[in-house]
């Protein structure tokens, strides 16, 4: 039994990562071979029962997204199963319509904030959640396999079909989040889409609430898709809300599951910030279930203490909103997320939603009827460094050197702060993170740290 979990989580490093399938288009494992199989996979996986079985597919804008799904829906189909085709849409639409349309899986093709060079195909269970690692390596152990014996019958295949109205249900469905008679008029609104797949819905629920919508990066043509733009580029968004005088500036990333706010002065609030305003307010009302939030260990102790303050908890999960989810689940919390910008309130999502967390985040400023700036910024941060160190392969962690460097790092930072290294679950990079209210101590033992991986690398 050992060597079995053994064998599935080596096979799941070599498909699998911290959410989903990713990589680079038309490089293993993004190629449309791999695609293919994890439809005829992942099909036979969720198979239970004699009825017609059914996926929704959406995607975002990238190029590769026609390879990637016509590869799927030929898996899919060769498994038996019927394919509902949504098109470009947000990831937590195709969470919610796996829901909606009682179907047995979902799938978003999208490599979420990446350039468009990379695509992924993330899965949804027919509960709207994202796959158990349990899951995930039983679809992989079928990877391998000549799976071709246990496919459908000739009068048995699936058949595919573009499905209307999807849009308008996702927009009626993120607009019942807020009370009946919220309304976002006399708020003028820069909504930037990344040129990714919330860049239809997005603009038109804010305009239906009745904001003045100004929207921009909303003209994808496969390439510009997160180019210097959207949540991880908030700088031309900051831009636009001080050319138009707007009242806030909201920031979605290529498949529209992160946001990020500018407020009326042009300064970024991040993820930290908008969870901090969401407990605070849910907590207020009496709504904030379990006592606490879910963060990642990357969340600054900023927010901690604040939350501290109030007699709430911090939850801490490694990276990933997975794992926030599944904290989530497992303990009765409804807020939860990640600094970059992934939020997911568990009272409308099965995962993270930057439009519904936006609506969250407008909803407190009309109520408040005080500037962005003065809502949603609810604690000072504690100063934070974070750094990449690019890899290829080896195990630089694992040098004598870089260990060393760890522990005095940590030696020095003490008790008031905190040190986070782990090796990204999407990218070549390793991510090494400190925090501590010394911002000239932090900033020397981050680059103390990075200079022993990046010696370690040139080494081997």
């Amino acid at each position: 039994m050992r060597k079995k979990k053994s064998a599935q989580k080596n096979m799941s490093r070599q498909y699998f990562g911290t959410d989903g399938i990713r990589g680079r288009s038309n490089r293993f494992p993004m190629t449309a071979e791999v695609a293919l199989k994890v439809g005829m996979a992942a099909g036979l996986t969720f198979q239970n029962g004699n009825h017609r079985h059914r996926v929704v597919l959406g995607k975002d804008t990238r190029l590769s997204g026609y390879m990637i799904e016509n590869a799927l829906v030929s898996g899919f189909c060769a498994a038996g199963m019927d394919v509902f085709l949504l098109g470009p849409i947000p990831t937590p639409a195709v969470a919610m319509l796996v829901r909606s349309l009682r179907a047995d899986i979902g799938v978003m093709i999208s490599a979420s904030h990446n350039p468009f060079e990379d695509n992924g195909i993330k899965l949804f269970g027919p509960d709207g959640y994202k796959l158990s690692d349990e899951i995930e390596a039983r679809i992989e152990s079928l990877l391998g396999k000549d799976i071709e014996l246990a496919l459908a019958e000739a009068d048995m295949l699936g058949r595919a079909k573009r499905v209307d109205g999807v849009h308008d249900r996702y927009i009626e469905f993120a607009k019942r989040t807020l009370p009946r008679d919220m309304s976002l008029a006399g708020l003028r609104v820069v909504i930037d889409c990344a040129n990714g797949a919330g860049y239809r819905v997005a603009p038109a629920a804010l305009w239906e609430l009745g904001a003045e919508v100004v929207p921009i990066h909303v003209e994808p043509n496969g390439l510009n898709i997160n180019l210097d733009c959207g949540s991880t580029h908030p700088m031309s968004l900051a831009r636009k809300v001080h050319e138009v005088r707007a009242d806030i500036g909201i920031a979605l990333d290529g498949d529209a599951d992160r946001v990020v706010i500018v407020d009326e002065n042009g300064t970024v609030i991040d993820g930290d910030q908008i969870m901090a305003l969401i407990a605070q307010s849910w907590h207020q009302r009496e709504r904030l279930a379990g006592g606490g939030i879910v963060a990642t260990v990357m969340s600054n102790l900023g927010l901690e203490r604040f939350l501290g303050e109030r007699g709430l908890e911090l939850h801490r999960t490694k990276v990933g909103d997975r794992y926030v989810v599944e904290h989530m689940r497992a303990h009765g919390l409804n807020v939860g997320g990640e600094q970059s910008g992934h939020v997911i309130l568990s009272d409308f999502s099965t995962s993270g939603d930057g439009l519904v967390t936006a609506l969250q985040v407008l909803a407190c400023i009309k109520q408040e009827n005080r500037p962005a700036s003065e809502v949603c910024r609810k604690f000072e941060p504690v100063p934070q460094v974070l750094k990449n160190v690019r890899t290829s392969g080896g195990k630089p962690l694992e040098s004598a050197p870089v260990k060393a460097a760890i522990t005095d790092a940590q030696s020095k930072l003490g008790e008031s702060g905190r040190l986070v290294i782990r090796p990204s679950g999407t990218e070549p990079l390793i991510r090494v993170m400190a925090e501590g209210d010394n911002p000239d101590l932090v900033h020397a033992v981050v680059n103390e740290i990075v200079g022993a991986i990046s010696e370690a690398r040139t080494a081997a």
